[in-house]
């Protein structure tokens, strides 16, 4: 059944693709998809892919989304540039027999109230609509004045696989949906994981993500091409002082001829880093520090409760050319740890 519906998905995108002549690469057109997730995730600065073990797997590698062995669900919140930008990301992820797990992710970026003074320009002589803002009789009608909002969302369908005991695989089916005012976008892409330890306390994991272009086609007419990005990491765990320390690396290489907004580039092809640590007391207490894509450093904290995980996370978007405030996220997850829903 999931094949066949995979495979629907795979020739809808490709009628969608011939059937629209106006097709262009969309350099930074799936940037909103690059933000992060989960309060530990971001204050190890993103530096996720090897490290997943929760629900938030299906964002970063959905191939580590069966290491989960009980139901899980997630919520985060995040406000940004002094709460012009909202943030938000849910997410639910469900072991299932003894070796898959299914999940389902959901993330909105929004700014939403934004002045639209399209149809507000009138002649004061007439009050009729013009456009001519240089017209001498051109006046704003406050009245006029409506608001819309701009919104990105995004859906992840998630499936992962134990193929043996230290080795899974998985995959996203991605649906993404845009909006500005009145014009709309759609779009569909896929997304392939592996997570392998190689040794006991070394992990390596890639993520694939819109490994075949993704479409995202606007009511405009205008289409715009995702192209494929390899995110590709590892981590390793060290005993310390009764808890566990973890440095873990990511490199996002994307093929976007990202000359200027990278940190290294080859040609059309660029390198990002993310770099964290994490220490974790007894599984009960976990202080984190990283650097991420965008050159900022993050810090964070998290503690775990009876079924119940807080993490806190905070970066600074300040510089000594600008100041576009601080982001602090904070992100709930709950685990049914009860016999009856463990894998089994």
């Amino acid at each position: 059944m999931i094949k066949k519906i995979i495979l629907a998905l795979i020739l809808a995108f490709i009628l969608q693709l011939e059937s629209n002549a106006q097709v262009v690469w969309g350099k930074y057109a799936g940037e909103f998809l690059s933000m992060g997730v989960g309060g530990r995730a971001l204050g190890m600065g993103g530096a996720y892919a090897a490290v997943a073990n929760d629900v938030t797997a299906g964002y970063y590698n959905p191939a580590a989304l069966g290491r989960i062995d009980y139901p899980e669900v997630t919520l985060m919140h995040d406000e940004r540039f002094g709460n012009l930008e909202n943030y938000d990301y849910a997410a639910v992820a469900v072991p299932y027999s003894t070796d898959m797990t299914f999940g389902l992710s959901i993330i909105r970026l929004g700014v939403d109230g934004i002045p639209d003074t399209r149809n507000a320009l009138i002649d004061q002589t007439t009050g009729s609509p013009i456009t001519n803002i240089n017209n001498p009789n051109a006046r704003l009608d406050y009245n006029q004045i409506q608001q819309f909002s701009d919104q990105d969302w995004a859906f992840f369908l998630s499936f992962s696989k134990k193929y043996i005991e230290n080795f899974y695989y998985g995959a996203n089916v991605k649906i993404i949906y845009r909006k500005i005012a009145e014009y709309y976008a759609t779009g569909i892409g896929f997304d392939v994981g592996a997570w392998y330890t190689p040794f006991q306390k070394l992990s390596v994991g890639v993520n694939l993500q819109d490994i075949t272009t993704t479409l995202v086609a606007w009511s405009t007419g205008r289409n715009e091409l995702i192209s494929p990005t390899a995110k590709v990491g590892g981590a390793y765990q060290i005993a310390f002082l009764g808890g566990i320390f973890t440095p873990a690396i990511d490199v996002d290489i994307r093929f976007e001829n990202r000359q200027f907004a990278s940190e290294f580039n080859i040609g059309p092809v660029s390198f990002d880093g993310h770099a964290g640590i994490e220490y974790n007391y007894k599984n009960i207490v976990s202080v984190r520090a990283g650097y991420n894509d965008i050159q900022q450093f993050t810090i964070g904290a998290g503690v775990k409760l009876p079924k119940l995980n807080i993490d806190y996370s905070f970066a600074r978007y300040s510089s000594s050319q600008n100041d576009l405030g601080d982001t602090h996220r904070i992100s709930l997850m709950l685990t049914l740890e009860e016999p009856k829903f463990l894998r089994h």
